[in-house]
């Protein structure tokens, strides 16, 4: 501090000094004219710099700042250091909002920040989608104004956020939105929505999954409890009717067997690690063991042919590409009728091997092909029922295929019959070796 007054007052300390010369040499008028005009003279170069200074503080950037000398150089210099150190802080934070926005964009979820008023300050991308909010005209919104739906306002006017609310937005009824209030900083809320559509479909299926199972199971214990019942009542049972009953109670049981073998299958499935155990399959000893079960199955009822074209094998699980296989097999001789024929064929495609069944059967209506292979779903039930099917073979040929990284293809025509194909990729395709 006492440097700095001494600096500020050596003009003028210098310029007395050299007044008392004056005085001495001439007179004191001369000396007070002189030290008159030194004092303008000072005020005058102070005022320019002042100038200068309001000029600068009005656009203040580092390449216009005011050049200087003396204390005036100090001045500026640490004004220079000072704004230098602003603009750094300006950037990082401006750096530091920038990693923030993107972390939020990035988020899963849609987030945005209401006021006391429930006016939106700032929303991410996700958030301006599920809502269908304009990042430009809705900032500073009520966001009742933009969202009108009597439940989220009333949501919003009840005040009660331990629970989200569950909604499906006006505009895109297909999906479906959780969405949660969280108080923060006083007065303001963070609104966090998240799109819960793939989960409701879960639970939806898992919910028609259970149903299914129970309905399913419950036919074969009926009819199994009604005959052992009347097995009991049945004092002079004749061996024709006890044979009958056993006979209905051993396929109602083997009905129940296949679906609950069909069901740990699929759990297995859906379960076990994604690394598949795999090796190289000898696809033409495989065809003609699935083929020779399809004959047994047939019995003689259908013209089954096998059209083996290529001699290459696959690298895959053995077991999983038998059941898959046998699957596809057993549901093309279930839906086709007495004396129709029954195509099994392995081929390449564009350098990648296919599986293929084609059958003469019933064929498929179009609207059914999407929700083939989802769980127990059945076009129809009662025939499904007569040809002894689970309503699990499709679902754990998709599992499968899924496994070996294939793809399963199913072209069909109502009453023209249906082909079901496995195309696995080429790098699965492994070419034998000749002698």
């Amino acid at each position: 501090m006492r440097d700095f007054w001494f600096r500020v007052s050596m003009p003028v300390l210098y310029g007395a000094a050299i007044a008392l010369v004056l005085w001495g040499i001439f007179s004191s008028t001369v000396a007070m004219l002189f030290m008159l005009v030194l004092l303008l003279t000072v005020m005058a170069y102070r005022a320019r710099q002042l100038f200068k200074l309001g000029e600068w503080l009005q656009d203040a950037r580092l390449e216009t700042i005011p050049e200087a000398d003396g204390i005036w150089d100090d001045v500026f210099s640490q004004l220079y250091r000072m704004v230098k150190q602003h603009n750094k802080t300006k950037q990082d934070l401006a750096d530091e909002l920038q990693h923030i926005e993107q972390a939020t964009s990035a988020l899963p979820e849609g987030v945005a920040i209401l006021n006391e008023g429930n006016r939106i300050e700032w929303c991410n991308p996700l958030a301006q989608q599920l809502l269908d909010l304009d990042p430009e005209q809705d900032i500073m919104q009520d966001i009742t104004y933009l969202v009108r739906q009597p439940e989220f306002v009333e949501y919003l006017l009840e005040s009660n956020f331990n629970s989200p609310l569950i909604m499906r937005p006006a505009r895109h009824d297909e999906i479906v939105l959780s969405i949660k209030l969280i108080p923060y900083g006083g007065d303001k809320r963070l609104l966090i929505i998240r799109d819960i559509t793939q989960f409701e479909r879960i639970d939806a299926m898992r919910r028609d999954f259970v149903a299914n199972v129970s309905h399913e199971l419950r036919t074969p214990l009926t009819v199994v409890s009604g005959f052992v019942e009347n097995l009991q009542d049945m004092k002079d049972l004749n061996q024709e009717g006890a044979q009958r009953a056993l006979h209905l109670m051993a396929e109602q049981t083997g009905r129940m067997d296949n679906l609950v073998a069909d069901l740990l299958t699929l759990s297995r499935l859906e379960n076990e690690p994604s690394l598949l155990s795999e090796d190289t399959v000898g696809i033409s000893i495989l065809l003609k063991e699935v083929y020779q079960d399809g004959m047994s199955l047939s019995a003689g009822q259908h013209r089954l042919n096998l059209e083996i074209a290529s001699e290459s094998n696959l690298l895959g699980n053995r077991d999983e590409l038998r059941s898959a296989f046998t699957n596809l097999i057993s549901n093309a001789i279930r839906y086709t009728p007495r004396e129709g024929s029954v195509l099994i064929r392995w081929f390449e495609r564009d350098g990648q091997p296919v599986f293929s069944v084609q059958d003469s059967g019933i064929g498929i209506a179009v609207q059914h092909l999407p929700r083939l292979t989802e769980r127990f779903y059945r076009i129809d039930r009662s025939r499904s029922r007569e040809t002894g099917g689970t309503g699990l073979g499709l679902a754990i040929v998709k599992h499968i295929a899924m496994r070996h990284q294939a793809k399963l293809e199913i072209s069909s025509e109502e009453g023209q019959g249906s082909t079901f194909s496995l195309v696995f990729p080429e790098k699965r395709l492994v070419i034998p070796h000749r002698s």
